[in-house]
């Protein structure tokens, strides 16, 4: 009789936590004593009395609440789906808000971000969250509130914080920590928010806003994309943990609100303001001053990037010299504004390779802006220019293995090509890369790499690297396409590229920025660009070399000044017309101490350049000054993080319950960009040896779930829906020949979650299979599916076939000119 019982008992996942709460119930009985008599007899099955039995003895000897999963040397790093918890105790969404002040002064921004966590569950909390910041912020203050006390963040090295952070936790005490994690992805962990507790956070940072073509730009971001990543969990550093972070779904809002105000000052009267992002409303205080405040209706608005530009009457921009006398170091802030840019009448040949990302997270809104841009850059090239276009997801194709002529019939062709992408598969953006680099090169002509990507990708270091190591083959541009890119990745290649970052959040902006590359393309404003300081004693001056100006902007010089401040500075340089020469009198100029935020903002760019260097020949003295420059200057570094701890022990007994804050996607962006990965929040202790998982720690990776196969309802004869969720499983991909088998076998696990949401289209009166599915596609010579069918039997499934054929039928694989139809054999694992 066992020999015939056992092996029909298959225990998954959804198996264990349905009958979760039983066995817990029959558990604690058995511990105290009881016999759990009446439990056992309203238990219709002896088969499930059994498998509740083996689950229990499974937790006893150390088993994991949902079953077997993958071990932590076969996980990715990757981004992932939230399941909620069926723990009503623990709360997994403790950010109740976030705001941030912001205060405009001339070119100086200075922001005030505050974060306010909740316990509304009844087990005590810790909250991870990871937020964005801009590029160029210099974090320089934090403090924790909690009720009526409030304790200073202080500065430490990154591991020392860190252990302050762990020790007070364990002991009981609330406490803050804030991690950069990436120059504009930081990481606060706040630990121990008791039942009830609200806690609040805030954090201080300047940057420096410099005009382009006289528009003033304010970004403050609001969320982190889901970073790609083919990393092992068991290979990465420490610090990489952040990429691994649970995402709502597409078009959910996210779980805390978002406040945002601005008090602008100028210094000279405002020509023209507005937030292309966001409904806000403008009150307008003089002409040099105005308040924005966003509009009440944009409470989740937490989901897209805060814009705010502004022009200056006629066209001006702040330039001139800020000083600031220190108590220790004065410092000083040169903008020098260059010359109208002078159009060549006889524009030389050039080159452009369009490196175009069509990966999980472009689907949709972002891939649609990226074909507007593209067929506009593509459609209004010269017939003496050459170009190429390679396209790039988990591997890249390329439209030739040369460049080509800009004919009608070229240009054609490339359109067409982009056009019929429809996004899929993962962000492999280094061989993209390398693989451009490395095409020929027509002698004589000059060339540069237009990269369009959203950037969500976890190799910047590596993709600075490799445009570094090519600077001499070609210049680089980034588009960045999307509500959220990741600005750190955009403005960084067009940084070490010697070319300029864009960033377009809408279809009706990429006309606008395809005109802007084209103007810069033609001919840069300055070039060979050199400062002479004359009697003004600067030192510690940055950038050492200024690097040809592309862009209408100002020239920027940041440094340290002694002595009195007295002669001339002369700006030298070659314009459209010849040789410029600007010179400033800085006997004019007084010290004011409102320019305090200068010391900040020449101590962050310092950093950037040395962690730029340190990419390059990675140096433990370079690791040091950036140490010293965090701790002198009370800045947050790759190196140096806040720590606040509470004097008060709170808790006696018990540990916290880790909770990562879900983060909504990006506006506009799919769940494709997450693809198929999902954690469960454990609803149920782990009783393992040695080791206790506390409530609302992560569980092991799943595969996707969507709700399971309905249930009958007796009383009308129909089939109903539940709440329980079925599995979905990749089985095997048999693919002829024509296409990797790798690269098609990508594209369709990436589209799984969408595949097992199909579900949501049954209406009942047709059964949703289980068991193993077969579908057959048939892929033409330009990616697209021709044909997708499921492999028929006696049953009939309706809807819930119709919607799996429907997405399979938009899948886009790569395209190869004069390749026979591919046949594809698909077998999916439903239960």
């Amino acid at each position: 009789m066992r020999d015939k019982f056992l092996p029909s008992l298959r225990v998954d996942a959804l198996y264990s936590a349905r009958f979760g709460n039983f066995f817990l119930m029959l558990l604690s009985k058995v511990i105290k004593g009881k016999k759990p008599d009446k439990e056992v007899k309203e238990m219709r099955n002896s088969r499930i009395l059994v498998t509740v039995m083996l689950l229990t003895g499974f937790l006893l000897i150390g088993s994991g609440v949902y079953g077997q999963s993958e071990t932590d040397e076969e996980k990715t790093l990757s981004p992932y789906f939230l399941v909620k918890s069926d723990d009503p105790d623990v709360d997994q969404f403790p950010l109740k808000s976030t705001s941030a002040r912001v205060s405009i002064s001339g070119v100086i921004a200075d922001v005030q971000v505050t974060q306010v966590y909740k316990n509304e569950g009844h087990k005590t909390l810790e909250a991870i969250y990871i937020f964005p910041a801009s590029t160029r912020a210099a974090v320089y203050g934090m403090k924790m509130t909690i009720g009526e006390r409030t304790i200073t963040a202080k500065i430490a090295e990154r591991e020392d914080a860190r252990r302050q952070y762990e020790t007070a936790k364990e002991e009981g005490r609330s406490a803050s920590l804030l991690e950069q994690q990436r120059p504009n992805v930081f990481q606060m962990n706040v630990g121990n928010i008791l039942p009830s507790d609200i806690i609040k956070v805030e954090l201080q940072y300047t940057e420096l806003l410099v005009p382009t073509d006289g528009v003033y730009e304010f970004v403050y971001p609001t969320v982190v994309g889901p970073r790609y990543s083919e990393e092992k969990m068991s290979d990465i550093h420490s610090e990489d943990g952040w990429i691994s972070n649970p995402y709502l779904h597409q078009g959910e809002s996210p779980t805390y609100t978002l406040d945002m105000s601005v008090d602008l000052s100028s210094g000279l009267p405002i020509q023209e303001i507005s937030c292309p992002s966001h409904k806000v409303n403008f009150n307008y205080e003089g002409p040099a001053f105005s308040s924005i405040r966003l509009d009440p209706s944009e409470t989740d608005g937490g989901n897209r990037d805060f814009i705010l530009k502004y022009r200056l009457a006629g066209g001006q921009v702040e330039t001139g010299l800020l000083l600031f006398d220190g108590e220790k170091e004065n410092f000083f802030l040169l903008m020098m504004q260059p010359p109208k840019r002078v159009l060549e009448q006889q524009i030389p040949p050039r080159e452009y390779i369009f490196i175009v990302d069509i990966s999980g997270s472009m689907n949709g809104f972002p891939l649609d802006i990226s074909k507007e841009l593209l067929k506009d850059l593509i459609g209004k090239l010269r017939s003496t220019d050459r170009f190429n276009v390679l396209l790039f997801a988990g591997s890249s194709s390329v439209m030739s293995e040369q460049s080509l002529p800009a004919t009608t019939e070229n240009i054609h062709r490339a359109i067409t090509m982009i056009e019929r992408q429809n996004g899929g598969g993962g962000t492999q953006l280094l061989p993209a890369l390398k693989r451009a680099l490395a095409l020929p090169k027509t002698e004589g002509v000059s060339r540069s790499i237009i990269i369009a990507t959203d950037g969500y990708v976890s190799v910047e270091e590596e993709a600075f690297d490799l445009i570094r190591h090519n600077l001499g083959k070609a210049n680089v541009f980034s588009f960045g396409i999307g509500s959220s890119v990741n600005r750190h990745l955009i403005e960084g290649m067009a940084r070490v590229g010697m070319g300029e970052p864009f960033v377009i959040t809408k279809p009706q902006e990429a006309a606008e920025k395809a005109e802007k590359f084209r103007r810069l393309i033609q001919s840069p404003v300055l070039t060979s660009i050199d400062v002479d300081f004359g009697k003004f004693q600067a030192y510690d001056v940055e950038p050492a070399g200024i690097p040809d100006v592309m862009a209408d902007r100002p020239v920027i010089v940041f440094g340290k000044w002694h002595d009195e401040p007295q002669g001339l500075i002369e700006v030298r340089g070659i314009s459209g017309e010849g040789e410029f020469v600007e010179r400033l009198n800085v006997e004019r100029v007084r010290p004011l101490k409102a320019n305090s935020a200068l010391r900040y903002l020449w101590a962050r760019h310092r950093i950037t350049l040395l962690a730029d260097y340190s990419r390059l020949s990675p140096s433990d003295e370079r690791i040091k000054e950036v140490i010293n420059l965090g701790f002198t200057y009370n800045l947050l570094t790759a190196y140096t993080s806040f720590i606040a701890v509470d004097t008060q022990v709170r808790i006696v007994d018990g540990k916290a319950v880790t909770v990562k804050q879900p983060l909504p996607l990006p506006q506009g962006v799919s769940d494709l960009a997450v693809g198929n990965h999902v954690y469960k929040t454990a609803a149920v202790p782990t009783f393992a040896a040695g080791h206790s998982r506390a409530f609302g720690e992560m569980a092991q990776p799943e595969v996707w779930r969507g709700p399971s196969q309905p249930e009958v309802d007796r009383e009308k004869g129909e089939k109903k829906r539940t709440s329980e969720m079925i599995q979905v499983e990749l089985r095997k991909v048999e693919v002829s020949k024509g296409l990797s088998e790798t690269q098609v076998k990508e594209v369709i696990e990436r589209a799984i979650p969408v595949i097992g949401n199909c579900d949501k289209s049954a209406t009942g009166r047709a059964p949703i299979p289980t068991g193993e599915v077969v579908f057959y596609l048939v892929i033409g010579s330009e990616g697209n599916v021709l044909k997708a069918y499921m492999e028929k039997g006696r049953t009939e499934y309706g809807d819930f076939e119709e919607c799996v054929i429907k997405t399979l039928k938009t899948l886009r694989f790569l395209a190869k000119t004069g390749r026979n139809d591919v046949n594809v054999r698909i077998v999916l694992i439903l239960r």
